[in-house]
């Protein structure tokens, strides 16, 4: 065997830089070849970074049930790929705080709630807490004890029976945002949703008569269902439910969602995740958007956004929401 003088020299340069690095804090000797050992090395374009932060968690009117949520001590991050929004999850304590505010800055809706008095409701420049048609024993309160991020969340107390229903609203922000909306929001709930309709966010629809675009739970996984014709998206199939998905109780999950009123369009995510069952693409699928797709022309157009609760089926539930924003565009996890 031959002897491979540049092989030997880049060895010896390798174990001298090893030996001076372990004497010598902070200095790199070989920075092309101990970049890695040095910190500061950097993504290449495309690729996917995640990083780990303090505080985080994870969690309307429709005909489905099922949802969950916990707080956390601590959160993950990660950015995706092709420009995607990334996700953030964690879990902890329900009487901790999360970690600093979400970044929607400049966004026709953004609040984490800090700027509200705890025990009060939200700021009213923001929202109204309404129950519309009825009113009965549901509360909406500013809760100092139980954060995603910051040291405050919006609170829902709710009741079963339809009049018990109540939500914090905003009309400003999609009328802003007009045809095309994205939503985020963090959701945690007390308890699992249960077999019976409820919902935990409702949308006027001018287009559709007036009546809700609602997200909630039924079969004890989530659904979005119409108002004005009950139709459901997963169909409550077992192939359908399947399709859709439980969150956890007792933790924070990023909810995601997009409603297009110019192609009659819908699609949800999870944690940053596309939930398959959520998914009204325009092409009747069984089990999926078949029902959805029966009303020809479908094409919303929202007029307001509330989050509470609205059960049809009796069930009690405590609910916390944090980090809402409207926009334009996907918002993400992050």
């Amino acid at each position: 065997m031959g002897f491979d003088g540049a092989g030997w020299i880049g060895d010896n340069v390798i174990m001298k830089s090893a030996s001076r690095r372990r004497s010598i804090l902070g200095l790199c000797v070989v920075p092309a070849l101990l970049l890695a050992a040095c910190g500061g090395t950097e993504a290449p374009s495309g690729s996917s970074a995640s990083s780990t932060g303090a505080g985080g968690a994870t969690i309307s009117s429709g005909s489905t049930g099922g949802a969950s949520a916990t707080t956390g001590s601590a959160a993950t991050t990660t950015a995706g790929t092709g420009g995607d929004p990334g996700t953030s999850s964690s879990s902890s304590s329900s009487s901790s705080t999360g970690g600093g505010p979400m970044g929607c800055t400049g966004l026709p809706l953004c609040d984490d709630f800090e700027s509200a008095v705890a025990g009060a409701a939200p700021d009213a420049t923001k929202w109204a807490v309404v129950s519309p048609s009825c009113a009965g024993t549901g509360t909406v309160t500013v809760d100092g004890t139980v954060a995603h991020s910051g040291s405050q969340s919006v609170k829902v107390t709710g009741k079963g029976g339809y009049c018990n229903h109540v939500f914090l609203a905003n009309t400003a922000a999609p009328v802003a945002i007009g045809k095309l909306m994205y939503g985020r929001f963090f959701l945690r709930i007390q308890d699992a949703l249960g077999q019976g309709h409820a919902t935990f966010l409702t949308m006027k629809d001018t287009a559709d008569g007036g009546k809700d675009l609602r997200l909630g739970g039924q079969n004890q996984v989530m659904i979005w269902n119409r108002e004005s014709d009950d139709a459901t998206l997963p169909v409550l199939s077992p192939t359908g439910t399947a399709l859709s998905v439980s969150p956890s109780t007792q933790a924070w999950h990023c909810m995601e969602f997009m409603v297009d009123g110019n192609a009659g369009l819908m699609q949800t995510w999870m944690d940053g995740t596309e939930v398959a069952g959520l998914h009204e693409d325009g092409v009747p699928t069984p089990d999926i958007d078949q029902q959805w797709l029966n009303k020809a022309g479908w094409k919303p157009s929202i007029a307001d956004f509330k989050l509470g609760w609205e059960s049809y089926a009796g069930q009690d539930l405590t609910l916390w929401f944090d980090d809402v924003a409207l926009g334009p565009a996907r918002i993400g996890c992050n």
